[in-house]
């Protein structure tokens, strides 16, 4: 068995993408909770999938990737894949926002939500991982890849109550900080899970990490800037009431039929009357 190293820059990798998982997550809920207000609900939504599914989650899966190595063995990206896999966060992560923020939102579909996620999160890395390629024959722990799946389910269920009840800044930031936990959680136990044997020689095909996943990250980090400016230039209402969390939506009464219409009624013209001189008194 060949050795592993997660952490072959020390702690600057897991520190950086921490905090590009941090700084994701935080714009996310920004991006939620305008989209709680009503007002460009759509626009928003997908801004905090971007920010939460694109930065929070696959910036922060890569950057970590940087500092892993095997000894002995050269490491490249299969380049659909891995932007197979930063699609696929995005998309999870819209698809869960979707179902979960609505104006009346119901605990079932924050767990709905969460667990669509939470899966989509967990074939994302390791689609990632899938586009690794080495010269060393990968293996998995089952046990470690399903505890891994567990947390990232757990852990989208979390950050979706967050977009719901998270109200003020600092709460944000708080929420922010325990959401980049999570993933990071998830990243570190899903990595953990992998074994390196010897295999074939020479050179495997596919990109070096550099030269791929530098400009990604890059164009993913100009999005979530942009997404940034457009946060801080908009107002959002701080007195804001929360919809309560409902087990299920409210089922709506019947509405009454509609009346028929009723017909005006039409009165013959009314004709002029003149008093004959008769008929007028006089003094």
């Amino acid at each position: 068995m060949l050795d592993i190293y997660h952490f072959s820059y020390g702690l600057l990798t897991p520190l950086l993408a921490y905090t590009m998982s941090v700084t994701g997550c935080l714009l996310g809920l920004q991006c939620a909770a305008r989209a709680r207000t009503g007002k460009d609900r759509v626009g928003w939504l997908l801004g905090a999938a971007i920010a939460i599914g694109g930065t929070g989650i696959w910036v922060m899966h890569f950057i970590a990737m940087l500092g892993f190595s095997i000894r002995g063995t050269e490491i490249r990206y299969d380049i659909p894949l891995t932007l197979l896999s930063a699609i696929t966060a995005i998309a999870v992560v819209g698809i869960g926002l979707f179902i979960v923020i609505k104006p009346e939102p119901t605990l079932l579909g924050l767990l709905t939500g969460g667990t669509v996620t939470g899966i989509g999160v967990g074939a994302m890395h390791y689609a990632g991982m899938y586009a690794m390629k080495s010269n060393a024959v990968i293996t998995y722990d089952a046990q470690r890849v399903a505890l891994s799946m567990v947390i990232a389910v757990v852990a989208s269920i979390v950050a979706f109550w967050f977009t719901l009840r998270v109200k003020g800044f600092l709460s944000t930031v708080g929420a922010a900080l325990i959401m980049g936990i999570a993933v990071s959680g998830m990243h570190y136990t899903g990595m953990s899970a992998m074994h390196a044997h010897a295999g074939h020689g020479g050179s495997p095909e596919g990109t070096e990490a550099m030269q791929l996943i530098g400009p990604l990250i890059v164009t993913i980090s100009v999005v979530t800037m942009l997404l940034l400016i457009s946060v801080s230039l908009t107002e959002i209402e701080r007195n804001i009431e929360l919809p309560p969390l409902r087990l299920a939506p409210r089922s709506r009464p019947d509405q009454l039929p509609p009346l028929p219409p009723v017909e005006p009624e039409i009165l013959p013209p009314a004709t002029a009357y003149w008093p004959t001189r008769t008929e007028v008194p006089h003094r």
